[in-house]
């Protein structure tokens, strides 16, 4: 009988499964909001367990073991495999008011209604308006003194939410005892699961630029200050490098794939052009996509929202084995031109149900049809994985869900 991490590595392999595998969950862009998945678990009649919000930032839920295997989930994120003890976590309350546990190491404090996260020096970080669904960054390290000498990298890191709300098996580090952590929860997490095991690393370039500069300024910096945004570069992927030894000694033979992200797209075409990415990022995407595959036995995949086809050529040059979420929504990312231009060089992640329109306001049967028509263009000869384009939102009715779930099960033997 296939496992299920056998059915997705032969997928990525381009070779077709017995099945479509099936991501939810399996990293922070293929997961469910909290509000929705308690919706989704009332739904489905499971009345056990608590709501675990992992990703505090963007408030995902932990998808539990009944519903996994309820839609035969193929694949799971290593960061499944720590924060397992009660005192790991503590009690919250969602917006809409469910109550939840978020992990003991986040501290939130309210303030005139809204959820706020300071720093140790009191300085604001994040914020959660009063009705707003999730966290929003309010500090940006580098928005007026534009860095420096770039000397206090690691310091500025540090004052940006993605790494002060870091999800498990955070706020466990890279030093020795931390090392020796993560190698000892992977290793117990891959004996217990024969599902697909995703290690999230990160590695964002583009995106660190924009939480440091803000995103206007940052732009602006890669057009008007090339020679200093090298430098910039230059400095953050040696530390993106130095953390990707450490990691993948610790976790290299526990996981199958390594996340890398990097949003570089917008709706309607390219946040820069494809000779702006090809000198300032394709040669540092390279170097860590490279190095990845020569750390460990792992395939490398890349997140990266939006309208990304002109870089696609440039991705495959510099060893990525996967691409996902395939934003099938926006300009140029339609599944059959993709597929049949790169099908054969790349595992093509998602893409199998639009969360813009579709998802969140189609009918079950307008989902239903969605997906079939995504998986006939998508799967044949292998190089797919299942997953709605991104994270299903707190407004997706649980019906959807069911059918866009069941709909790419439909026809498959267990």
């Amino acid at each position: 009988m296939t496992t299920s991490r056998e059915r997705v590595m032969r997928a990525v392999a381009h070779q077709e499964p017995d099945r479509v595998p099936v991501d939810l969950g399996g990293h922070r862009s293929s997961g469910i909001m909290a509000i929705a998945y308690n919706k989704l678990k009332q739904h489905l009649g499971i009345t056990s367990g608590d709501i675990y919000v992992y990703d505090f930032v963007q408030q995902l839920a932990i998808v539990e073991p009944a519903v996994l295997e309820r839609f035969n989930v193929d694949v799971i994120e290593m960061g499944r495999g720590f924060a397992l003890n009660p005192e790991d976590w503590r009690d919250w309350v969602l917006p809409d008011g469910t109550p939840c546990k978020i992990p003991a190491f986040i501290q939130p404090a309210k303030v005139d209604g809204d959820w706020q996260i300071l720093d140790p020096d009191g300085s604001l970080i994040a914020i959660q308006k009063e009705g707003s669904l999730y966290f929003e960054q309010t500090c940006f390290p580098w928005l007026d003194d534009g860095g420096g000498d770039f000397s206090d990298l690691a310091a500025a890191m540090d004052k940006v939410m993605w790494a002060t709300l870091g999800a498990p098996p955070a706020p466990i580090g890279f030093d020795d005892a931390g090392l020796k952590q993560l190698a000892e929860g992977a290793k117990r997490f891959r004996a217990s699961s024969d599902r697909a095991i995703i290690g999230l690393f990160g590695g964002n370039l583009m995106e660190w630029g924009q939480f440091l500069f803000r995103m206007d300024n940052f732009l602006m910096r890669l057009a008007m200050e090339p020679a200093r945004m090298h430098r910039f570069l230059d400095r953050l992927t040696e530390m993106h490098l130095a953390n990707l030894e450490k990691f993948l000694s610790a976790v290299g033979p526990y996981i199958d794939i390594i996340l890398f992200g990097d949003d570089l797209g917008m709706q309607r075409g390219p946040q820069i052009s494809p000779k702006m990415y090809h000198e300032m990022f394709f040669p540092r995407h390279r170097a860590m996509w490279m190095r990845a595959g020569e750390l460990a036995d792992v395939k490398v995949m890349l997140h990266s929202c939006g309208s990304i086809a002109p870089f696609i050529p440039d991705f495959i040059e510099a060893g990525l084995d996967i691409l996902q979420p395939i934003q099938i929504s926006a300009r140029s990312m339609g599944a059959v031109a993709l597929k049949q231009e790169y099908g054969r060089d790349l595992c093509l992640w998602g893409g199998g149900c639009d969360t813009q329109h579709v998802l969140p306001r189609g009918t079950p049967d307008e989902v239903v049809a969605e997906v079939s028509r995504q998986v006939a263009a998508l799967a044949p000869g292998g190089g797919f994985v299942f997953q709605q384009v991104h994270n299903i939102m707190a407004d997706v009715p649980p019906q959807n869900v069911v059918a866009m779930l069941d709909a790419v099960n439909a026809g498959w033997e267990e």
